[in-house]
């Protein structure tokens, strides 16, 4: 790391005008409009020629106005974040290519590295004994046949009765909050197998709460890498439902119950489990083509394939199929979702996303279909956490979009 000259140093580094425009999130006249307004102060930059801005007095406007100009692509919210970038067919986290980063460490490390932007190798989460059985006890009480999002809604309620002190929102507080919540959510879920995993990472909790089948190591390394590649991918639905509530200041434990509550919906952390019964329908069937076929016939789209931000195929899916070849039993599942892709390539340039390399491994390994919808909300919380800490810094209240009334028009005789 090169060193940078202090804050308020004569010598500290100054933003050009382009600079400072795309830290406020404005266009260059704007910050012009600023400077006319005495909100921002600039200099004549060497030669003359445009001028110069301080670099920490830019950065405090920033966070006063939280301010974006419509976006050209036709108004969507956009956000500053230092937290996932997407671009030409990858993403990285915290600038660091997200899967280099699954296939290196832990859930748990990744977790870190996205919440402090340091890795801390060997670092695990463990859930307060008295939030463990709290959130057990709701659990339990459940119908038999709610799901595992249900059940996971409720843990994360559980949790913040237990925790006193869930309103205190400074960065400490919130990471400790997150490091015992995840935990918590993956004891809370009830036990499949024969036998709790006793300590270790938290792919190895959550196994046994997937599948009654024992673990084996290659396949505990697909269910680790599937955990560090799903815990962020931008402000995706779920994470900006968490960055609404983070933006009112709710406490941590709000902001995850706000993104579970999206994730359940069908088009994004369900659909997983639609690629799931596909696959396993082909698997049984002996082969994908009369299965891509019938989708194809009805007119339903074949699951587990195309992303709207990837023009080939899923990097997740990608480093997932990778560690999936190194899995004894999956390679039935695998050959069904290669021959999935290549019968739909015939009709439509469709590439495989994570949902299909998610429902390889829980075919192969005697999952439920709801299986990778446990895994993206287990993983996700991490990712809604560090988006909830960075709206933490951000002005309060500010996402407030104008809604355009359609209705008739006042006034009206009442009814």
């Amino acid at each position: 790391m090169t060193d940078q000259p202090e804050p308020g140093r004569p010598d500290a580094p100054r933003l050009t005008t382009r600079e400072a425009a795309e830290l406020l999130g404005v266009k260059p006249e704007t910050v012009y409009a600023y400077v006319s307004r005495g909100q921002l102060s600039s200099e004549r930059a060497a030669g003359g020629r445009g001028s110069t801005f301080d670099a920490d007095e830019v950065r405090a406007l920033a966070r006063r106005s939280g301010r974006r100009e419509p976006s050209p692509a036709g108004g969507d919210l956009v956000f500053r974040t230092g937290i996932t970038l997407i671009e030409q067919d990858r993403y990285y986290f915290r600038g660091v290519d997200a899967t280099e980063l699954a296939r290196n460490h832990s859930f748990e490390e990744v977790a870190e590295w996205l919440w402090t932007g340091e890795l801390r190798p060997g670092v695990r989460f463990t859930a307060p004994s008295e939030t463990l059985a709290a959130a057990r006890r709701t659990v339990g009480a459940l119908p038999a046949h709610s799901g595992s999002t249900d059940r996971l809604r409720v843990a994360v309620t559980a949790a913040a009765a237990t925790d006193p002190l869930r309103f205190d929102l400074s960065p400490g507080a919130v990471l400790s909050s997150a490091r015992s919540l995840i935990p918590t959510l993956v004891g809370a879920l009830p036990v499949l197998g024969s036998t709790e995993a006793d300590g270790g990472s938290l792919a190895r909790e959550l196994w046994p709460r997937l599948t009654a089948r024992p673990a084996d190591a290659p396949a505990l390394a697909v269910l680790d890498a599937a955990l560090a590649l799903l815990i962020d991918h931008d402000l995706a639905a779920s994470t900006l439902a968490a960055r609404v509530a983070a933006s009112a200041r709710a406490h941590p434990y709000a902001v995850v119950s706000a993104g579970l509550g999206v994730l359940e919906g069908p088009l994004h952390g369900a659909a997983s489990g639609l690629a799931h019964r596909m696959l396993q329908e082909a698997v049984d069937r002996g082969s994908a083509v009369p299965v891509v076929a019938d989708h194809l016939r009805t007119g339903r789209p074949v699951p587990g394939l195309g992303h709207r931000l990837y023009r080939g195929e899923d990097p997740r899916a990608r480093t997932l199929f990778a560690l999936l070849e190194d899995v004894p039993q999956a390679a039935g599942a695998l050959a069904a979702a290669r021959e999935v892709v290549a019968t739909t390539a015939r009709h439509a340039p469709l590439h495989a996303n994570i949902d299909l390399a998610l429902a390889v491994l829980s075919v192969s390994c005697g999952m439920a279909a709801e299986a990778g919808e446990t895994v993206f909300a287990v993983s996700r919380t991490a990712g809604w956490v560090a988006h909830a800490m960075e709206e933490y810094g951000e002005r309060p209240l500010r996402i407030r979009p104008s809604g355009q009334y359609t209705g008739p028009r006042p006034p009206r005789p009442a009814p």
